[in-house]
């Protein structure tokens, strides 16, 4: 497979892996948030958590792009 990835011309692999790390952002981010739900619902033990990870989902979406936006020289 890393034979398969060398292969690829280097914008495709940039491309691809902006893509990758912007949709793994996003996953992450989700992640916070329902974690951060849980903490409003009594599921865990709130002491600060939901506000602290709602500003890390927002740090994170931040300083990542959209991984649904066109990016890049194959967009």
């Amino acid at each position: 497979m890393i034979a398969e990835w060398n292969r690829l011309p280097e914008p495709l692999q940039l491309h691809l892996a902006q893509q990758a790390f912007g949709r793994a952002t996003e996953t992450i981010a989700g992640q916070a948030e329902v974690l951060a739900r849980e903490f409003e619902t009594g599921t865990l033990v709130d002491r600060g958590g939901a506000d602290a990870l709602r500003l890390f989902a927002a740090i994170l979406r931040a300083i990542c792009p959209d991984p649904d936006l066109p990016s890049g020289p194959f967009s």
